[in-house]
């Protein structure tokens, strides 16, 4: 879906928002990006923007970062036209990064199953909060919490299928991120960047990401900059002995070009370590073809492989994991 999506014209690109991405989660943007949709005033400037700027989510958060109305299409317009100089600016700077710690869920079962401890690289890590997921705590199925009981936040995920629950969380030896645009979770407007990131009415998730952004502050992990290619082969080298190399990244692959895509994918199938990928199947055609005909899949749900095998079908941000493998 994602090269479907990448050759919609802008006008089809924010009708397909609207009606398939925000109208069952966020009932305030998919109006505002069907208006825009049939609005030409706004697309033309939309389309002043590269085509990797012109995402529905990137605008509306611009727009909330700056204090722009966004309960009425009218007032949302008006404000829209007479500050999109600042709202320009901002979609140029900043980039979709939306740091969801509720992946780590998806990811526990297999991260506890491999060799302990673990070395932690995660690529397009944003602020790191996906760096820590021995520092927080989990239920499966409303069942009793894994984790320290200090831990926060609790991140709750429904299971289908034999799903190797863990007792308790993988053991981290060091970790360290790669982004090309590091947020800091200790920086203020770092910080309210990710939470515009947040959908309106998720205030389960708005929740969610404080408690992991007191996390990441606490137990400060690297993020260095660089693309998913470059820097991958510098952190690798500095994997402490007896720690098992795990690269994993969510929801990241849409984003860089095909070409680069493929070069990561041969660079990590070729390094020294496991690969864990929580994907959108079409940024990945070999983990999509090897998922199961059988699999319980639906439109929107990631794929979860462990070096290249697909494991499980998960929610974009974490609510389930259906076990395939």
């Amino acid at each position: 879906m994602e090269s479907e999506i990448s050759a919609f014209s802008t006008d089809q690109r924010y009708r397909w928002f609207a009606h398939h991405e925000a109208c069952a989660t966020s009932p305030t943007y998919s109006v505002l990006a069907d208006g825009i949709a049939v609005d030409p005033d706004l697309l033309a400037l939309i389309e002043r923007l590269p085509l990797p700027k012109r995402q529905p989510n990137l605008l509306l958060a611009a727009v909330r970062l700056h204090g722009g109305p966004i309960g009425d299409y009218p007032a949302f317009r008006s404000w829209l036209l007479d500050h999109w100089d600042r709202v320009e600016a901002t979609m140029r700077r900043r980039s979709i990064q939306t740091n969801e710690p509720a992946r780590c869920a998806a990811l526990l079962p297999i991260l506890a199953a491999l060799p302990q401890p673990l070395a932690l690289i995660e690529v397009g890590a944003s602020a790191g909060l996906c760096l820590h997921p021995d520092r927080y705590r989990y239920s499966y199925d409303a069942g009793p919490p894994i984790g320290a009981p200090d831990a926060r936040p609790l991140l709750e995920c429904a299971t289908s299928g034999p799903v190797p629950i863990p007792d308790g969380p993988p053991r981290v030896a060091w970790r360290a991120g790669i982004d090309l645009n590091p947020l800091d979770p200790s920086d203020p407007d770092d910080v309210r960047w990710l939470e515009c990131l947040v959908w309106p009415g998720r205030n389960d998730r708005l929740e969610r990401l404080r408690a992991a952004l007191e996390t990441a502050r606490n137990h400060p992990a690297p993020v260095i900059q660089g693309d998913l290619t470059q820097a991958l082969a510098s952190l690798l080298q500095q994997v402490p002995d007896g720690a098992t190399p795990v690269v994993f990244h969510s929801a990241v692959l849409p984003y860089p070009a095909e070409e680069k895509r493929r070069e990561f994918v041969a660079l990590v199938q070729d390094a020294p370590c496991h690969w864990i990928s929580n994907e959108s199947p079409g940024t990945l055609p070999d983990v999509r073809r090897a998922l199961p005909s059988t699999a319980p899949f639906q439109t929107g749900d990631f794929v979860v492989a462990l070096d290249g095998r697909p494991k499980a079908v998960a929610a974009p941000h974490g609510q389930y994991l259906k076990w395939v493998d």
